[in-house]
């Protein structure tokens, strides 16, 4: 532009090239305003995450009520194997209907013992399927009982593959030592690494053998807060919130875990006391929101 003035000094004419240069900048700041800009972050709050009183969360969203002749697989997978899982177990994981099928409108999984020291057992998961994230989960069970046997109601971070356990984050609802029928736990396992591993939980006593009849087993929850009840009862026996964690991640998508497994760290081998089949039957599992 200096050198397009130099060479046409004349007024008239500088009057005009201003007058382009100044509508040439016109359009330059025109498409600098129309460059897309970064979309704001959300700040939508997520589905159920404010903390409402057990019997307001009355929106059954996913259930399975087992009343089919057949495990649901789109709801259900079986995760099969031995190996001791990490806790020196004993039992081997079938598909097969010794360890899992339906019975009186109940999910049956039943622990067999093969030979000795040797059991089959079920264990099925909601993973890739179906995850929960803010809610209750409801699971109506009848427990087995027995030294070393270890039934479980319980979940994992749905990000498992990406972060491991326990940085992933796992929930035990309900774990019973067979060897003690009248008493349940409940545990969150949480931390950056194995070698991390740390674990907070509670000890229900109750009144009765739990594994004479069905309870239902429940944990409802809210951002930074996960309530855990029994039996409909409207008090939490065991509160978690976001203070009893670092890293927390607790407000992430899980999934649902249920198997009895035999022997290992949490209640030992089976002795001679222990009879077997034993079996952990659910009568449904249900997730409930608030509108």
């Amino acid at each position: 532009m200096k050198n397009f003035f130099r060479l046409r000094p004349n007024p008239a004419f500088l009057t005009a090239g201003l007058a382009v240069a100044l509508s040439l900048l016109a359009c330059t700041e025109t498409k600098t305003k129309n460059v897309p800009q970064p979309t704001p972050t959300s700040t939508t709050p997520v589905v159920n995450e404010e903390a409402r009183d057990y019997n307001q969360y009355t929106e059954l969203v996913w259930s399975d009520e087992f009343n089919t002749g057949a495990l649901d697989q789109t709801k259900w997978t079986y995760e099969l194997g031995g190996g001791g899982w990490g806790n020196n177990e004993l039992q081997t994981y079938t598909n097969t209907n010794d360890n899992v099928y339906m019975s009186g409108g109940n999910l049956v999984i039943q622990a067999k013992q093969t030979g000795p020291n040797a059991y089959t057992s079920g264990r099925l998961i909601t993973k890739g399927k179906q995850s929960f994230q803010y809610g209750r989960i409801d699971v109506r069970a009848k427990l087995p009982k027995g030294k070393g046997v270890w039934p479980a109601i319980w979940m994992l971070g749905s990000d498992i593959d990406q972060n491991n356990w326990p940085k992933c984050g796992e929930i035990d609802i309900m774990e019973l030592r067979g060897s003690q029928p009248r008493e349940f736990l409940s545990t969150m396992h949480f931390g950056n690494s194995t070698a991390d591993h740390r674990y907070k939980g509670f000890t229900k006593a109750m009144s009765v053998d739990l594994s004479a009849d069905f309870h239902t087993y429940s944990v409802v929850r809210s951002k930074d807060l996960l309530r855990f009840y029994v039996d409909g009862e409207t008090q939490p026996y065991y509160q978690f919130t976001g203070n009893d964690a670092s890293p927390f991640p607790f407000n992430n998508p899980f999934f649902v875990i249920l198997n009895v497994a035999v022997g290992g760290n949490f209640d030992g081998n089976p002795d001679g006391s222990t009879t077997f089949p034993q079996q952990m039957q659910m009568d449904y599992v249900r997730h409930y929101q608030y509108k």
